[in-house]
């Protein structure tokens, strides 16, 4: 999916199949400004500045995938490395998953790591009103624990501002956060390190 009509006509079509717009948002890998924008199309509304990623390619192939957590876990620990920053306390002891993008790299990251996973669904993807994030009850408890917070892209940086929140009022210690693309540059999430295979970046 290449052109802005393309966007637009399966943002539409997801929207039409029941999805909420912070689904929306995550299946495009967009902001939600951008996924409002693309279904209203209001007059005199600016077209937001976005980039769309499409990485389909890997994300529905199980062993690029695969590669692609190793890539993430790799680089974690290759920038401890360098800092030497290998204290006991950098390694986690559950990967937190967002979802839902998040999730299949979490586990895959989990397993290679031999620790616990847990589940996050972020208040976009709320029905409650106001929407409010929560944990899965069907995975590990995050109370005491070291967690490392694993997501494909960073579009504006606000549901791993509310992970890290959620994390730190429920007893847990954010120690790093790992996404695929950043699309904002972000260094740390309110004192927790982003730790991004790559930077995406619109020159306009």
């Amino acid at each position: 999916m290449s052109s802005l009509d393309d966007l637009i006509q399966k943002a539409q079509m997801l929207l039409s199949e029941g999805h909420s717009q912070g689904q929306i948002a995550d299946e495009l890998s967009l902001s939600m400004e951008t996924v409002t924008w693309l279904l209203t199309q209001q007059k005199g509304m600016a077209i937001p500045k976005d980039v769309h990623i499409d990485w389909t390619t890997v994300s529905g192939h199980g062993p690029l995938l695969d590669e692609m957590a190793m890539m993430m876990m790799k680089s974690y620990y290759a920038a401890l490395d360098e800092k030497d920053e290998t204290t006991a306390e950098k390694f986690p002891t559950v990967i937190v998953g967002i979802a839902i993008s998040g999730v299949p790299l979490a586990t895959l990251i989990a397993v290679e790591e031999d620790v616990k996973l847990a589940i996050y669904h972020p208040a976009k993807h709320s029905v409650q009103d106001p929407p409010i994030g929560s944990m899965s009850g069907n995975f590990a408890t995050i109370s005491g624990e070291r967690c490392i917070i694993v997501d494909d892209v960073i579009t504006s940086g606000n549901t791993q501002h509310e992970m890290v929140k959620y994390l730190r009022r429920h007893g847990a210690q954010p120690v790093a956060i790992w996404v695929i693309f950043d699309k904002r540059g972000i260094r740390d999430v309110d004192g927790v390190p982003v730790y991004s295979l790559f930077k995406i970046s619109r020159i306009d």
